[in-house]
């Protein structure tokens, strides 16, 4: 079976931290030892922002906002990878996608373009005030202050809630939401069991 999944969750949350650990849960049960194609596209932006062409220009000033990025923008992010990278013998996560429900269904209509079958979003649901605390210990760049940490928490209520609502909605997916505010071993142990891992 080949494994199609989406991590999505406020800031935080350790979406990260989760994929790269049910990757490796991936690799040590398939046989077959395909690849798995990892997609996340916040070290994308942050990359794309420190370019010099007008694109890059106009979308670090929306970073230096705090502002969620055009929906084009994040989907040409990952879209770029599936076209130039994906293979019909690979794995797939996603970690981040989709931040709105235009950008949900654009995802979608990738997923049965190349026909994946039964695509799972993982929502890791923390509160707010949880999500702020970790932002703020984690002290990266864009996580100096809970001015601008709250500016994202607010887009996600805004966008990313409507979105995981959307694939809620929509039969292609399934969604399985775990418990967030356990430690990460709690968290990996409630994902994999409501994952129903299988090769």
């Amino acid at each position: 079976m080949l494994h199609t999944v989406i991590f999505i969750g406020r800031s935080g949350c350790g979406k990260g931290t989760q994929a790269e650990l049910l990757r490796n849960r991936i690799k040590e049960h398939d046989l077959k030892k395909r690849q798995i194609l990892y997609i996340e596209t916040g070290d994308g932006f942050r990359e794309f922002v420190r370019g010099k062409s007008l694109s890059s220009r106009l979308s670090k000033a929306i970073y230096d906002r705090d502002a969620r990025q055009p929906d084009f923008l994040a989907t040409m992010m990952w879209g770029k990878m599936l076209l130039e990278q994906l293979d019909e013998e690979m794995h797939l996560v996603f970690d981040g996608v989709a931040r709105s429900k235009a950008e949900a269904h654009m995802l979608s209509t990738a997923l049965w373009f190349y026909e994946r079958e039964k695509p799972t979003v993982i929502y890791i649901n923390v509160s707010r005030k949880w999500s702020e605390e970790k932002l703020l210990k984690r002290c990266r760049a864009d996580d100096v202050n809970l001015a601008r940490i709250d500016k994202r928490l607010d887009w996600f209520d805004k966008d990313v809630i409507p979105s995981i609502e959307s694939f809620k909605e929509n039969p292609f997916f399934r969604v399985i939401e775990i418990n967030g505010e356990q430690s990460v071993e709690a968290v990996h142990a409630e994902l994999i069991s409501k994952y129903e891992y299988s090769e």
